[in-house]
């Protein structure tokens, strides 16, 4: 019977031998008692220079060596606190670290009731890539969501949002906030005299003149097909009228080069100016709307405030 295991543990330590994952045992002292080749490969090393060595002694040699895995400090010290009390603590933990060639490794360490640890480790590089596009796909997708794809600013849902998050915080800071709706004058006869393409770029230059002229915390939008939305936080009637003359000088006063042409667009600008915390965002956007009907009335390229909250 004895004999019998011997003859097995003969064949499981060949097995183990030639196994591409990785197979390390520490014993109490955190001394390396085993590693297989595969593990010593993973660390860079021959198994005769790992074995005997304490695991202080292992990460301090692949840290000065810059072998092994990639660390995120250049501070030894720091390095081994963290892995001795994160890592090694543990009756049984799972963590992934980066070589220097980029490769993922999955660890698993399992400490015994003597504690010795047994590590064992596999490359998982396939699984993080794919796992990195996956992340990168549903991050493209949030964002393709949250996009006007035209003119990369946001779309309407986005923008509604987003106002109504910050109109929230506003009232309760009791902040005066402002909203503009921008309307390109005649945007039609742009479409039909150059062409769809033309009125494209259109918008999307009219996008670039205004967030070039936007605060950081201001939020702009597409909210239809050549209207335009800017809501201000925290802002004074003062700002609300250099800002929205500001934009509308901009467009007036940067044509567009398209074959040769230059388009020449001007735009609208309807003001609803918040004074009262119980406003929300659809008294926002009618007034601002009933102002922009006001401006166009009025023979278009103009900044237009909604009249009662102009005289409040």
């Amino acid at each position: 019977m004895a004999a019998d295991r011997e003859q097995l543990g003969n064949k499981l330590f060949e097995f183990v031998e030639i196994n591409e994952e990785g197979y390390a045992i520490f014993d109490a002292r955190d001394h390396l008692l085993y590693c297989n080749r595969a593990y010593a490969r993973i660390l860079g090393f021959d198994a005769e220079v790992l074995i005997g060595r304490t695991f202080v002694d292992i990460i301090s040699l692949c840290f000065n060596s810059n072998k092994g895995f990639k660390t995120d400090t250049d501070d030894l010290d720091v390095l081994l606190a963290r892995l001795s009390t994160q890592w090694r603590s543990d009756y049984y933990r799972l963590f992934e670290m980066q070589n220097h060639e980029n490769q993922w490794f999955l660890f698993s360490e399992i400490k015994n009731a003597s504690g010795e640890i047994l590590i064992q480790t596999k490359q998982v590089t396939e699984q993080k890539v794919l796992e990195q596009k996956l992340l990168e796909s549903r991050d493209n997708l949030r964002q393709l969501a949250l996009t006007d794809e035209l003119t990369q600013v946001a779309n309407r849902r986005c923008f509604v949002d987003s106002v109504e998050a910050e109109l929230h915080r506003c009232r309760r800071h009791n902040y005066r906030v402002a909203y503009m709706i921008l309307d390109l004058d005649h945007f039609k006869r742009i479409n039909d005299s150059y062409g769809h393409q033309a009125g494209d770029m259109v918008l999307q230059h009219v996008a670039k003149l205004v967030k070039k002229l936007l605060r950081n915390y201001d939020i702009f939008g597409r909210i239809g097909g050549e209207e335009f939305a800017v809501f201000l936080g925290r802002t004074r009637v003062e700002e609300v009228l250099l800002i929205a003359e500001r934009i509308r000088e901009a467009i007036a006063d940067t044509p567009l080069s398209y074959n040769g042409d230059s388009i020449r667009v001007t735009t609208s600008i309807g003001i609803s100016l918040c004074t009262s915390v119980a406003h929300t965002y659809p008294d926002l956007y009618n007034q601002a709307d009933q102002a922009l009907y006001q401006a166009k009335a009025n023979g278009r390229n103009m900044c237009q405030f909604h009249q009662t909250e102009h005289q409040e």
